[in-house]
C-alpha cells in the first residue's frame, strides 16, 4: 500500500487512505469495513459555484444514477432533515455551508496543493456528512471523481466505506491524453460531441487535467465515412467542451510540408495555422513533433516555429509552444541541443516521445533547465513501437497486430517509474480507445506514482462496469495482460482469464453487457484463446507434413512431397474455426454498435487492417505452410528423383547445426539459450540496452523470418557461447529480417570483425562467415551486431532472426 502525496502540513489525525484502505492514522478503512449508505444522500451545491464547479456536481449526480438508478436531488442550502448529505465545491464555500456540521472538517489544514482535494466523512446520530471541497475548480471535479471511485454502487443502493478519507494533490502537474478525431483511430472518427463529452468526463474521474486535439490535416485521410461532423467543427466543438470543464487543451500540430526553407512555403503554412487556432476557443499549448510526421532540419524548423509563436499568439496570447526532436538522427539532435542552448525565449518547453535517439534522462541532461520535459509515452501499440510488449508471441502478432485491445496495466506502471522522472508529467500518445485501461492507469500514477495498480483497476472497474464485479475484472484485466507473456501454447492464463471472463458475461445484466470497456475485455479473453487454439491445431498440421518428409528415404522424395502437400493444402481448404470464432464476431459487431470500433475493413470501413482490424487477421496462417507449400511445388516441378530428395532433406534438416554446432531461432522465446539480456524490463522497457522480440512478416516467409532479437539505436544484439572447440575453426550462418531494411549492419566476434558494414538484404536468405580463430582460442564466443550509429527516425534495424554457429565440416 502506499501513502498518497501531499503539498504541505496537514496536521495530526487525518486519515490517509488509498483506495478505501488504510495507511495511517486513526480510524483505518479496511476492505471489510462496514459503509454509510448514501441511497437517500441530498447533494449541496454551493450557491457561489462556478460554472466549472457545476459541471463536477452534474458529473457526479449523472454518473451516481447511472450506476445505480439513484438520483440525487441537487439544492444549495443544507438540508438538515435529510438522513445523508454530499457537499460539492470549493473549499471555503463547502467549509460555510457545512459549519459544525462538517464536525472535525473545520480544524483540518487547507494547505493542499494545485488541483488537490479533500474528502471528509462526518456520520453518527442517524446523519451523514460527504464533504468534498477542491482548492480550485479542478480540484473540485477531481473530488468528484475519486468519490466515483470509492463509491459502492448497485441498483437502488449507494454506500462509501464509512471511514473513507482523503487529503491530496497530485504529483505531476500534467496529466492528459491526445484523443484524435481521424480515420487511424479505428473509432474516434465515429463519435459525436456527446460521446466526447461523457469520455472527458471519464478521464477527469481519473484525474486527466488536458487533451491534445489534431487539427484537420495530419499523416492522415482526410476524410471518414463514420465522421459524424467535419474535423474542422468537431475541434472547435471539443476545444469548447474542454474549456466547459477547465481542462487544457493541447493540439498536437506536426510541421508537414516538405520545405520551410521557401518563403512561399512558409506564408501558405502560416496561414493555414492561423486558420486552424483562431478558431478555437482554447487553447493552452502547441506542440509540434519534429517528425513522424515532418522531416525537417532543426536549423530550418526552429526559425519556422518562432514564426508559428508569433501566428499562435494572435489568438491565444498566453499559449505555449512545445517541440519534439522525433525521428532525429546524431546530426540533427545535436544541432537541436545546440539551438536550445542558446534559450530562444518563444519556446516553452521540450517533448519525448517515441523515436528520440536520447532516452528521457539523457535529454533531460542536455536541455537547458529552464524548458520543462513533457512525457509523450505511446500507450497505444503493442509492436514497431516506443515501448513494445515484451515476450509477445508471433502468433498474438500475426493475429491481433499493432494497435489491438491492450490492457497491460503492470508494464504501464513499470514505464511510468521509468520515464516520468524529470518531467512536469505526461500526455500520452493514443490512436483510439484501445488503450484506455493505460490511459486510466498513466492518469491514477500522475497524480500518485505510488498507487497499487490493483487498486486503480478496481476502481476502474467500480467507476466504468459494475460494482458486484469490480474484484473480478479487475483481475480479468491483470490477466490479459499475462496472457500476452511468453510462449502462448504453455500459457496457463489464457484459459484462466477466458473461464472468468465468461463468468461475469454469465452474470452480467443487459446495462453491463452493453458497455463498451465490458466488451473490449470479453473480446480480448475470446481472441488470445481462438489465437492459441488455432495455432495448436496448425502446428500438428505442420508436425504431420514434416513426418512424411523425414520418411523420404522409404517413401520415395516424390510421394513424400505429395502426401505432405496434400496435408497442407487440406488445411489451406478447411481452415480452423472452432467455437470461440462465432463469438468474436458477434462481439466485433457490438463493438461496432456501441463505440464505432472498426475491428474490419470490409464489415466496419477500417481504414485498414494494420489500424486494429483484427477481425480481418483471425485466420492468417500461423505455422510454415506457406513457405513450405512453396518449396514443395518446387520440388513437384523438378522430375529428378535424386534432386528432389536433397530438397527435402534440406526442408527437414533446415534449422539442424551438425556436429558440434548450435541453433538458435531468436524471435522464439523457447529457442534462444545464446541470446545475452543484460537489462531487466523494468530497466529497458524501451529497449535501448536489451533486446526484445520484434517482428516483421512478409507472405511466404518461414515463421523463424517474421521474428527476431531487435535492439534500438546503437547498443548491440549479442548471443554468447561457452564450450567451444579452441582447436577448431568456426563459421556464423545468419538471417538478417525484420520490418526495416534501410540500415547497414556490423558483426564482430569479441572485438574481431566477422564482416564490415553490410547492408541488409531486402530479401532475406541465411548468410555464411567464417569466424576468426583469435574469438574462439579461449573456448567462448560472443557474437555482436551493431547497425550504424546515429540513425535517427524508429531506430530500429538491428535485427537478427536466426544465428547458427557451425563448427567447421558440418552442414
Amino acid at each position: 500500500m502506499a501513502t498518497m502525496h501531499f503539498r504541505g502540513s496537514l496536521g495530526l489525525g487525518l486519515v490517509l487512505v488509498c483506495g478505501g484502505l488504510a495507511v495511517a492514522g486513526p480510524g483505518i478503512a479496511r476492505a471489510d469495513d462496514a459503509t454509510i449508505d448514501l441511497s437517500r444522500a441530498v447533494v449541496v451545491e454551493p450557491a457561489t459555484a462556478t460554472a466549472a464547479e457545476k459541471r463536477a456536481v452534474r458529473l457526479l449526480v449523472d454518473d451516481v444514477a447511472r450506476r445505480s438508478g439513484v438520483t440525487w436531488p441537487v439544492v444549495q442550502t443544507w438540508p438538515d432533515d435529510a438522513p445523508a448529505v454530499v457537499a460539492v465545491g470549493a473549499y471555503a464555500a463547502v467549509a460555510d455551508l457545512a459549519g459544525p456540521r462538517g464536525g472535525a472538517f473545520a480544524n483540518l489544514p487547507r494547505s493542499i496543493g494545485a488541483e488537490g482535494y479533500r474528502i471528509h466523512t462526518e456520520a453518527g446520530q442517524g446523519k451523514t456528512a460527504v464533504l468534498v471541497a477542491g482548492v480550485d475548480p479542478r480540484g473540485v471535479l477531481f473530488g468528484a471523481g475519486r468519490l466515483l471511485r470509492e463509491l459502492r454502487a448497485s441498483k437502488g443502493r449507494i454506500a462509501l466505506p464509512a471511514s473513507f478519507q482523503i487529503a491530496t494533490s497530485p504529483k505531476y502537474p500534467l496529466r492528459g491524453h491526445q484523443l484524435g478525431y481521424r480515420p487511424k483511430t479505428n473509432s474516434y472518427d465515429a463519435w459525436d460531441l456527446p460521446r466526447w463529452e461523457r469520455y472527458i468526463r471519464d478521464l477527469a474521474i481519473f484525474g486527466a487535467n488536458a487533451v491534445e486535439l489534431l487539427p484537420p490535416r495530419t499523416d492522415d485521410d482526410a476524410y471518414s465515412p463514420h465522421f459524424p461532423l467535419p474535423p474542422m467543427e468537431m475541434m472547435v466543438g471539443m476545444s469548447k467542451l474542454l474549456d466547459d470543464y477547465g481542462l487544457d487543451v493541447w493540439v498536437w500540430y506536426p510541421a508537414m510540408d516538405p520545405d520551410y526553407s521557401k518563403p512561399e512555403a512558409v506564408e501558405a503554412e502560416l496561414k493555414q495555422w492561423d486558420e486552424v487556432l483562431s478558431k478555437l476557443p482554447r487553447v493552452d499549448a502547441v506542440f509540434v513533433p519534429g517528425g513522424d510526421p515532418g522531416h525537417t532540419p532543426p536549423k530550418v524548423l526552429m526559425p519556422f516555429l518562432e514564426r508559428v509563436a508569433g501566428v499562435l499568439h494572435r489568438s491565444h496570447p498566453k499559449a505555449a509552444l512545445w517541440v519534439s526532436p522525433q525521428g532525429f538522427n546524431q546530426e540533427w539532435t545535436d544541432e537541436f541541443v545546440a539551438i536550445l542552448k542558446q534559450e530562444p525565449a518563444w519556446l516553452a518547453g521540450v517533448v519525448h516521445g517515441p523515436q528520440v535517439r536520447l532516452s528521457m534522462s539523457d535529454l533531460r541532461k542536455a536541455v537547458p533547465a529552464r524548458y520543462p520535459i513533457r512525457a509523450y509515452p505511446d500507450i497505444t501499440h503493442n509492436q514497431q513501437c516506443q515501448f513494445p510488449a515484451p515476450d509477445w508471441d508471433l502468433a498474438l502478432s500475426n493475429c491481433e497486430g499493432r494497435e489491438s485491445i491492450n490492457p497491460r496495466p503492470t508494464q504501464q506502471a513499470a514505464i511510468f517509474k521509468y520515464y516520468q522522472p524529470g518531467t512536469i508529467g505526461s500526455l500520452t500518445y493514443s490512436e483510439g480507445c484501445n488503450d484506455d485501461v493505460n490511459k486510466c492507469v498513466w492518469s491514477a500514477l500522475g497524480w500518485d506514482p505510488d498507487a497499487d495498480v490493483a487498486e486503480i483497476l478496481r476502481q476502474y472497474a467500480r467507476a466504468y462496469i459494475d460494482d458486484a464485479q469490480a474484484d473480478r475484472f479487475a483481475e480479468g484485466l491483470l490477466g490479459l495482460e499475462r496472457n500476452w507473456r511468453g510462449p502462448i501454447a504453455t500459457n496457463p492464463s489464457i484459459d484462466k482469464t477466458l473461464n472468468l471472463f465468461r463468468d461475469l458475461e454469465n452474470e452480467a445484466g443487459p446495462a453491463t453487457r452493453a458497455n463498451w470497456r465490458f466488451q473490449q475485455a470479453v473480446y480480448r479473453a475470446y481472441y488470445d484463446a481462438y489465437v492459441r487454439d488455432r495455432r495448436a491445431v496448425e502446428q500438428d498440421q505442420e508436425k504431420q507434413a514434416y513426418d512424411v518428409l523425414r520418411k523420404y528415404s522409404s517413401l520415395g522424395a516424390g510421394a513424400a512431397v505429395e502426401q505432405a502437400d496434400a496435408i497442407l493444402a487440406k488445411a489451406a481448404a478447411e481452415p480452423f474455426a472452432g467455437p470461440l470464432k462465432a463469438r468474436l464476431r458477434a462481439l466485433a459487431e457490438d463493438l461496432f454498435l456501441s463505440i464505432g470500433m472498426q475491428l474490419s475493413v470490409p464489415l466496419y470501413d477500417a481504414i485498414g487492417v494494420d489500424r486494429g482490424a483484427n477481425l480481418d487477421t483471425i485466420d492468417v496462417p500461423l505455422n510454415d505452410r506457406l513457405w513450405l507449400r512453396a518449396r514443395l511445388a518446387e520440388l513437384k516441378r523438378n522430375p529428378n528423383e535424386a534432386e528432389r530428395a536433397e530438397g527435402v532433406r534440406a526442408i527437414v534438416e533446415r534449422t539442424d547445426p551438425g556436429p558440434g554446432g548450435f541453433y538458435d531461432d531468436l524471435g522464439d522465446l523457447a529457442r534462444q539459450p545464446h541470446l545475452v539480456r543484460p537489462v531487466d524490463y523494468a530497466d529497458d522497457p524501451d529497449f535501448r540496452r536489451s533486446p526484445v522480440v520484434g517482428f516483421g512478416t512478409r507472405a511466404g516467409w518461414p515463421v523463424a523470418w517474421s521474428q527476431n532479437a531487435q535492439i534500438v539505436y546503437d547498443a548491440p544484439v549479442q548471443v554468447h557461447y561457452d564450450g567451444l572447440d579452441p582447436k577448431a575453426a568456426y563459421r556464423v550462418k545468419v538471417v538478417y529480417a525484420g520490418d526495416s531494411f534501410r540500415n547497414k549492419l556490423r558483426l564482430d566476434a569479441d572485438g574481431e570483425v566477422v564482416h564490415d558494414w553490410l547492408q541488409k538484404p531486402v530479401n532475406p536468405a541465411p548468410l555464411e562467415f567464417a569466424v576468426p580463430a583469435k574469438a574462439t582460442a579461449d573456448g567462448s564466443l560472443t557474437l555482436s551486431w551493431r547497425q550504424e550509429p546515429g540513425k535517427g527516425a524508429n531506430g530500429r534495424g538491428n535485427q537478427i532472426a536466426e544465428v547458427w554457429l557451425l563448427r567447421d565440416g558440418s552442414r
